[in-house]
């Protein structure tokens, strides 16, 4: 039993301890968000030849070597070979374009067949789980190019819905910023359709004018390939009509399905030619 003459003194010695045990846990805390916040900084305001330092010498590709997609057909005739078919041609017909637009938005987007951990541009963008707690696939590539601290800002931002999208610095990546968006497990078009919207939404606030996506939810979230280019073609689409501000919207292709799907499609949301891609649908896949 404490006396009460002994009382006050116990409860001081007590709190004494109490603020000992703590203070190094908090203090480690403190030093760890301050060691990513910090590093942040330093990296958003270096100049352009010294954040290159970061990144193995020579391995990063500009946005200028990247062909905008009316110089890919052009390089690539084999690509009127593959026609759209009468399922594409449903998808297609949910979005209404301005053909007056053709041109000028078939030079802002690319098809991009290599690693998006390269790109030198605004933002690549992560397909993250919900804890954003690096995985496999491109998830832990990126992760594996920005180095430590993004898996320390990622922690420090509560995970991320399905849907949703969170902002982060590229640290050591050559593009400056990590969008990290949350894919669909359950085939929901409205989820994976917001993934695109929201990670194109931090446009006007953070200036970015270059993003490149990856296959959202096509990989181990089995989301069908067709169907996700059909959302990420019409939403890229419907943005770059409504922003003019934005320079460069890349799809990066990396299983062979997905390269010929894109080819297809890209020729009826972003047509280059007089004739229209619309027409003479073949019945089958």
């Amino acid at each position: 039993m404490i006396l009460p003459a002994n009382r006050a003194i116990f409860f001081s010695i007590f709190h004494v301890y109490r603020a000992q045990l703590v203070r190094p846990f908090c203090l480690e805390k403190m030093t760890t968000q301050s060691k990513w916040k910090v590093e942040k900084n330093k990296i958003a305001n270096l100049p352009l030849e010294e954040k290159r330092k970061l990144y193995k010498p020579g391995d990063f590709i500009i946005l200028d070597k990247v062909d905008p997609w009316c110089k890919f057909v052009i390089k690539n005739r084999d690509i009127e070979m593959l026609k759209h078919t009468l399922d594409d041609l449903t998808e297609f017909q949910k979005i209404k374009l301005d053909p007056s637009k053709d041109k000028e938005l078939s030079e802002k987007v690319s098809i991009f067949q290599g690693d998006i951990t390269k790109l030198e541009i605004d933002a690549i963008v992560n397909a993250a789980n919900s804890r954003l707690i690096a995985g496999g696939g491109v998830d832990g590539a990126i992760h594996r190019a920005a180095g430590p601290f993004l898996q320390e800002e990622c922690n420090s931002l509560h995970g991320c819905g399905t849907g949703e999208a969170k902002i982060t610095s590229g640290y050591n990546l050559p593009a400056k910023y990590v969008i990290h968006t949350v894919g669909p497990r359950d085939g929901s078009v409205t989820a994976l359709q917001s993934c695109y919207d929201k990670s194109l939404a931090f446009h006007h606030e953070h200036k970015i004018k270059s993003i490149a996506f990856p296959c959202i939810a096509t990989g181990i979230y089995g989301f069908p390939n067709r169907l996700a280019a059909h959302i990420a073609l019409r939403t890229a689409r419907k943005f770059l009509e409504a922003n003019e501000e934005m320079e460069r919207i890349i799809f990066c292709t990396f299983m062979p399905v997905d390269v010929d799907i894109y080819k297809t499609l890209m020729q009826m949301y972003f047509p280059v030619h007089g004739w229209n891609y619309n027409d003479g649908a073949s019945v089958s896949e």
